[in-house]
């Protein structure tokens, strides 16, 4: 049984093995048997370069595609997972949360440990290799040290990094634990080193328990526990921009990485452009008083722009989502307290998995006693399995789950807004970004059923030219009823992508049907109808809607030279289908047979 981290004496080195089988399993080691096993091993060099490229090239044979749910169109492959544990905090920082705080969810409509691992197992199965846990503040959750074990227990299946997101000031008490279970980096929040300023900026006392905290990873990193200590600082012209080199200064001799963040834009903190101290200004203060100051390397997928100064011990960062944004090589996806999948921290797109996962349980969430039966019963039916290993494959629906990730991730953009859109987006507030408020009405407890709608729409010509060009074939840019049906098609598809609280729906059929009408006052119109159908949880009347009025925009967007007064007009849903409330015509119930 491995020693309790506070019993650690000083003579003792704590080495972490790469991968373990269980998330205790952390080796202590004398500090002579640490040389001993650092001690370069009697090879030549020529030996040990060919024994390093043999197996770089073994590792290469064995490596597996990178998981095409997790890859998006542009070629990214999203190997970073952050969930958020509660959206619950012990600070209330003015950047982060509006000062009346904000509404809770109710407790069900957040995601159960089970259903966590559950997750995180499933997307560790897809090339999953680093999860972060966020907040709000995860450590004010109650099971936080059992969740986290069981989340390292899937080193064993491929993970890699478990990390932390936190304010700090509780870890200091759950940190040997936290060890112990897996945890391998830490973010630390801390926006000032003036105890006064921290109470001002957090709107709570507490400068001295952080502290400790820093302090405390710094004292098990010099018994080889390995922890990544980075302190993320959100700088703000007028409140902190002064504290920079305070900040600067403490990686003189601690081994740790400073990153100032600029600040962004979120629901509730009162953002605006003069608040924002941008990176260029904060390289060339720093700049100022350390002309050394030089760009280190990083990986790829780094937010940070990262420096050091000769001789400090630590290092520095820059995260500029708002100045220079490094979404070309985006690897990160976000699930929510709520169990919302968000593919970009900007965007307002989001689809619930929680939702689906708890199909499997009749839409209640999943607890304890139920995801002991789901794992028996993955044993029984993935033999080999030892008891108590956590496995994809537990959710019955794990394709469903797969195929709506996949969808959400190919749907993701190039980048987000620039600054000047960032602002005036409606987004959630920073705690509920990393954390979740219910945003969509659930529909886990609806029965799926057929469900259709036929929308109808008009784009109206003041004369017959247009039309009859359309007929013809003579428009300038095309074959416009066929262009417009294929628009139509294609939008009913993506209406999830373009209407934020719409549940994305895997539609069975999708139906646009144009025609070209000489109306008696020698003006023509080509009428538009949009059916579309689905066996689903719910209706498909926006699906419907955005087929037939995109249909429209495409033929006025191709006949605008011809006719530059025409007009769109009547769109509606005509016709809807399934669900309780059962058949309706023009906005009246209808019992007549339904549509084919």
């Amino acid at each position: 049984m491995p020693m309790p981290m506070s019993k650690v004496r000083p003579s003792t080195v704590l080495v972490r093995p790469a991968v373990a089988a269980t998330p205790t399993a952390t080796k202590m080691v004398t500090k002579t048997e640490s040389q001993n096993i650092l001690k370069p091993s009697s090879k030549t060099a020529s030996e040990s370069a060919l024994f390093e490229r043999t197996s770089r090239r073994e590792l290469l044979n064995d490596a597996k595609p990178f998981s095409d749910f997790l890859t998006d169109t542009f070629h990214r492959q999203h190997d970073y997972l952050r969930i958020s544990l509660t959206e619950r905090c012990n600070l209330r920082c003015v950047y982060c949360m509006p000062e009346e705080g904000v509404p809770l969810s109710p407790q069900r409509e957040l995601l159960t440990t089970p259903e966590i691992i559950m997750l995180s197992s499933l997307f560790v199965s897809q090339g999953v290799t680093k999860i972060r846990l966020t907040g709000g503040e995860p450590t004010v959750r109650r099971d936080i040290l059992p969740l986290m074990r069981q989340i390292g227990a899937l080193r064993s299946r491929g993970l890699r990094e478990l990390c932390l997101t936190t304010n700090g000031l509780a870890l200091h008490r759950k940190l040997e634990d936290m060890v112990d279970a897996g945890l391998t980096g830490i973010n630390l929040s801390l926006d000032t080193l003036d105890p006064w300023q921290f109470q001002i900026m957090t709107r709570r006392k507490g400068f001295d328990a952080v502290m400790k905290s820093i302090e405390r990873v710094l004292e098990l990193n010099t018994h080889g526990a390995g922890i990544k200590l980075k302190i993320n600082s959100v700088v703000m012209r007028g409140t902190n921009d002064r504290e920079i080199m305070k900040f600067v200064e403490m990686t003189r001799e601690k081994g740790i990485e400073v990153r100032f963040i600029e600040y962004m834009p979120f629901d509730g903190n009162k953002w605006n452009k003069g608040k924002m101290f941008s990176y260029s200004e904060m390289l060339h203060l720093i700049k100022e008083k350390y002309p050394q100051l030089e760009r280190v390397k990083g990986h790829k997928n780094e937010t940070s722009k990262t420096f050091k100064i000769p001789g400090f011990a630590g290092s520095l960062g820059f995260i500029t989502s708002m100045t220079h944004n490094f979404c070309g090589t985006c690897n990160r996806l976000r699930i929510t307290s709520d169990g919302n999948l968000k593919v970009c921290l900007f965007g307002n797109a989001e689809v619930s998995l929680r939702d689906i996962l708890r199909k499997c349980n009749n839409g209640e969430p999943i607890d304890e006693s139920t995801f002991e039966v789901m794992k028996q019963v993955g044993m029984h039916t993935k033999p080999g399995l030892t008891n108590g290993s956590v496995q994809s494959g537990l959710a019955p629906n794990e394709q469903e789950l797969l195929d709506v990730i996949g969808l959400a991730v190919k749907r993701k953009k190039a980048k987000h807004a620039g600054i000047g859109e960032l602002e005036h987006m409606k987004n959630r507030p920073m705690i509920l970004i990393e954390s979740g408020a219910a945003h969509m009405v659930s529909i886990s407890d609806k029965t799926p059923s057929k469900r259709v709608a036929k929308a109808i729409c008009s784009v109206q010509f003041t004369d017959m030219i247009a039309c009859r060009l359309i007929q013809e074939n003579q428009i300038q840019k095309g074959d416009v009823l066929g262009v417009a049906r294929v628009a139509g098609i294609m939008a009913a598809k993506k209406t999830s992508d373009l209407i934020p609280l719409c549940h994305p729906i895997a539609l069975s059929k999708v139906t646009v049907n144009l025609q070209i009408i000489q109306d008696q006052d020698d003006t023509g119109r080509v009428d538009i109808e949009a059916i579309v159908a689905c066996e689903g949880k719910t209706g498909v009347e926006m699906e419907a809607l955005t087929a037939a009025s995109t249909a429209a925009l495409t033929i006025y967007d191709m006949c605008k030279a011809v006719d530059k007064r025409m007009t769109i007009e009547g769109l509606k849903v005509v016709l809807k289908e399934g669900g309780k409330s059962g058949r309706w015509v023009d906005g009246v119930q209808d019992s007549s047979p339904t549509l084919q």
